[in-house]
């Protein structure tokens, strides 16, 4: 099936409105448990890795999936926002971590960006199975790096200015 370029033009130009319109914020959230102190090293050893406990609240992403698997997702989303954990999770200040910083609470809903990301995540999965599988060839899917490209607000498209051209 052939598709001319203008309606996809049209697809992916809504598909950036709509994230200009209810974005500005990243997509995270995860684990409710604190991540525990890491064990004394001896010099030159590497640093642990730290826990990744099972998730809980998890709202829009697949209730079976595992620490690790929402790490992994979290860190990818990170990566296409250019943000970190704290854009999106509350700082638990009875709880605090061995530099005595509070560790985040990741199951915590207080704040907007957290809701604004689950808004996201729900509209980027409706364009990938509303339109981007329908469409032959189509490529890949759509990531939120398809508009943030790595900023938390995605940067505003500057059409080039018209070349004069015969028609």
């Amino acid at each position: 099936m052939k598709f001319s370029r203008f309606p996809q033009a049209v697809v992916v130009l809504v598909a950036v409105a709509s994230v200009s319109l209810l974005a500005g914020r990243s997509l995270v959230f995860a684990a409710q448990n604190p991540i525990p102190p890491p064990p004394q090293t001896q010099p030159g050893t590497p640093p642990p890795q730290h826990e990744m406990p099972a998730p809980t609240n998890l709202k829009v992403l697949p209730k079976n999936l595992t620490g690790p698997q929402v790490h992994e997702i979290m860190e990818k989303w990170e990566g296409e926002l250019g943000t970190s954990c704290k854009t999106c999770h509350a700082a638990d200040p009875k709880n605090l971590g061995p530099n005595g910083k509070p560790r985040l609470n990741f199951a915590d809903d207080s704040k907007e960006e957290k809701q604004t990301a689950r808004k996201m995540y729900k509209m980027v999965e409706e364009i990938n199975a509303s339109y981007i599988a329908k469409i032959d060839s189509s490529g890949d899917p759509v990531t939120c790096g398809t508009c943030h490209r790595g900023h938390l607000g995605p940067e505003p498209f500057v059409a080039p200015a018209e070349k004069e051209h015969a028609h």
